[in-house]
């Protein structure tokens, strides 16, 4: 997404998570710590971050700004998409990593195998729902998750909301805020890809 935000055009190769294939000798010559996304550069210099590579794109195309326009806002943005990450993203995580039969000996990224532990499936789940009711309230006077325009923390608001279904978790009809902004959200081109 937020390559297409930057109407960036950058070849994409899919690495099938579900059939393992971070593990594969190739793709641990790009990235050694197995993990995704990674951003290969020409010259095999190669990024294997999502904060990296954003930090990277924002740095290289700065138009539009997804990080924030100023050092307050470029903050403020941070706060939230930290958040969104830690209370959001890696709940769903934990709840989907420590259930699906293809993270048996994975159920944390990278390159150690760790057991899953069933009983932080419901921890996950539970984490989740409590990340839509505070994603909820922060969207209540807000068209965007830091304000009146669109960011990264946008970006990681949504993809973490549609990782939920993978969990079958989704934001109840109590969450009007969330509905209507993930509604926005999900008409923006870069959500439809």
């Amino acid at each position: 997404m937020f390559i297409a935000e930057k109407g960036l055009e950058i070849p994409v190769v899919e690495v099938d998570l579900s059939n393992r294939e971070q593990h594969s000798e190739a793709y641990q010559q790009l990235n050694p710590h197995r993990t995704v996304p990674a951003l290969v550069f020409d010259d095999g210099n190669c990024l294997t971050s999502s904060h990296g590579i954003i930090h990277y794109l924002e740095h290289a195309y700065p138009d539009p700004p997804l990080l924030g326009n100023n050092p307050l806002q470029r903050g403020e943005i941070a706060d939230l998409d930290w958040r969104i990450e830690q209370e959001g993203f890696l709940a769903v995580g934990e709840a989907f990593r420590n259930r699906a039969k293809s993270f048996a000996k994975h159920a944390l990224p990278g390159k150690t195998e760790y057991a899953q532990i069933p009983q932080l499936v419901d921890r996950g789940k539970q984490r989740t729902a409590g990340f839509f009711t505070w994603l909820d309230q922060v969207l209540q006077d807000r068209e965007y998750v830091a304000g009146a325009e669109f960011s990264v923390a946008d970006i990681t608001a949504f993809v973490t909301v549609e990782f939920a279904q993978w969990i079958k978790q989704q934001p109840s009809d109590v969450h009007n805020n969330l509905n209507r902004w993930r509604r926005a959200v999900s008409d923006r081109a870069s959500a439809k890809l």
